[in-house]
């Protein structure tokens, strides 16, 4: 059952954890911003869901001002200065590992991201202290936080591709084993990593006594990260991503990530007039428009600072009638996957002044490198293993240079007054479960709970799948399955009613009269609240 809240009149907040759900309320309740609400949270959700997401991975927040303008935090960190395919040809790797000491090649960028929100966060009111804002994070990563069943499982699942990875079943074992949900872990290192950021202030974790300590952690395990790749990172604010629909305007995130593709499926389903929800119109156009989408993003999304490509042209009135007048509203194209995985956790925030929150923060695959610093207790990420070798790639591996991102909050501004936070984590499936949550709420007006349960799909591989075919959750009705196939699509029918596999979806809603509500993924531990 989707957890949903609403009629609250100062703010909301929603995450994928009812841990850090409660924390956000709870500054709301001291009155703190979202920005605030949002900062507990994402420290938070690190100490209670790290196989999620955690401070040694990256970060992305929209920001919705009272003003009306929208600002992205960009947090995507670099890849670290020895990292050169050379390195990894010297290790005698034809490819990046995906695991252990050379799989953390990038700087985190996260904690760069809360340092810009915090100072978000002062211009628009708020008042409260870091240590206040950190203090449930420390205090759950130092007395204990309680497994999650997705975290029992993936632990269990993920355990023998961890061999070379530093601190894994140090941290996250128990008497050597995987631990059943409803066991209890401690971040021990970790609550005080953060009880120290806490009141050095975050700057200490690139420039300061915890950058040393992370440098120095990497320098002993082998990775290519240094100490002056720490010293010299900074998080970026950038202009968003936007397009015009019928219902608003939709705002999302820049290069390197892939809110251009989320953007782009959504305008192009926009100018097919379906007229009825969850039917073959519905469907076949997001699969058809994910399609279009995902071959432009792969052509072209990579550091911005070595795209030739200005991404903004894709999403110019003539480009998208042109792409739309392309996909046949009966038939299926073709279509080659690319690879693609992720895990990643979105969370949003809203409060009655008109300040909305979009936020994402991942390790890239589930424990990401599965490397745990031992001075610091933070787990690095391994999302610079989606960089190629080959030299000629679109995201060749080279010092300095950001990776390409599934990452992606979306944002919108109804014409109708509504402010909307939305996301969710998934690797390739981000981009589709937010068209159908989307579609389903504010195109077809589906209570957000309904949107937000309501069965759903994804096209192509994820969570390492061999397969590129379009899968589905049980619960769809045979006779739309029938209708998929006849048009060409490869449909594989999933055994689960609610699978991970689909992502865990959240929204958050300031509406017009100033009433808040919020609503989470029934496929994930979390819900919404607000006061």
């Amino acid at each position: 059952m989707t957890l949903h809240s609403a009629g609250h009149r100062r703010g909301v907040v929603a995450a994928p954890h009812m841990v850090a759900v409660a924390d956000g309320q709870a500054i709301l309740k001291e009155g703190g911003n979202a920005l605030e609400a949002m900062l507990a949270m994402a420290a938070s959700i690190a100490a209670v869901y790290p196989h999620m997401n955690h401070v040694g991975g990256d970060a992305f927040w929209l920001i919705r001002e009272p003003s009306g303008r929208v600002r992205a935090l960009m947090g995507a960190g670099w890849a670290g200065a020895k990292a050169t395919p050379q390195f990894y040809r010297d290790a005698g790797d034809d490819e990046i590992p995906t695991r252990g000491p050379l799989a953390a090649l990038t700087v985190p960028g996260a904690i760069g991201t809360w340092m810009l929100a915090q100072e978000a966060s002062r211009v628009q009111g708020g008042k409260l202290p870091l240590p206040i804002l950190l203090a449930p994070a420390i205090n759950h990563a130092r007395n204990g936080y309680t497994i999650t069943r997705s975290q029992a499982r993936l632990t269990e699942e993920k355990l023998p591709e961890m061999d070379k990875s530093v601190g894994f079943k140090k941290a996250f074992l128990l008497d050597g084993k995987p631990p059943d949900a409803g066991a209890r872990l401690r971040q021990t290192e970790f609550a005080e990593t953060l009880d120290h950021l806490a009141h050095a202030g975050l700057d200490d974790f690139y420039r300061g006594d915890v950058g040393r300590e992370i440098a120095g952690d990497l320098e002993r395990i082998g990775s290519p990260v240094t100490r002056a790749d720490f010293e010299n990172y900074r998080a970026t604010v950038d202009e968003p991503l936007s397009v015009p629909t019928k219902a608003g305007t939709l705002f999302n995130s820049p290069p390197p990530t892939q809110g251009l593709a989320s953007l782009m499926i959504l305008a192009l389903f926009d100018r097919m007039h379906v007229a009825q929800e969850d039917g073959f119109e519905h469907m076949h156009g997001l699969v058809e428009a994910t399609k279009r989408a995902f071959r432009i993003r792969d052509r072209v999304i990579a550091d911005p600072d070595r795209m030739t490509d200005n991404v903004d042209r894709y999403l110019l009135p003539a480009f998208l009638d042109a792409e739309k007048a392309k996909i046949d509203p009966r038939k299926a194209a073709r279509w080659p996957a690319p690879y693609g995985e992720g895990d990643t956790i979105w969370m949003g925030a809203a409060d009655a002044s008109g300040l909305v929150v979009s936020f994402i923060q991942s390790l890239y695959w589930e424990f990401g490198s599965g490397c745990v610093l031992p001075a610091t207790g933070i787990l690095m990420q391994n999302r610079g293993a989606s960089f190629s070798l080959d030299p000629k790639a679109l995201n060749a591996l080279a010092p300095g240079r950001r990776p390409f991102h599934t990452l992606n909050p979306a944002l919108a501004a109804l014409n109708d007054g509504r402010l909307i936070a939305y996301g969710t984590m998934g690797g390739d499936g981000q981009p589709q479960s937010q068209a159908a949550v989307f579609t389903r709420y504010v195109t077809f007006r589906q209570p957000l709970e309904k949107a937000l349960d309501a069965p759903r799909w994804l096209l192509g591989r994820t969570w390492g799948s061999t397969h590129t075919n379009l899968r589905m959750e049980s619960r769809f009705a045979g006779n739309l399955i029938d209708r998929l196939l006849s048009a060409g699509h490869d449909v594989a029918v999933l055994n689960e009613a609610y699978s991970d596999t689909m992502g865990h979806s959240g929204v958050v809603v300031l509406h017009a009269n100033r009433s808040l509500e919020g609503g989470h993924d029934p496929r994930a531990d979390g819900g919404a609240a607000g006061v």
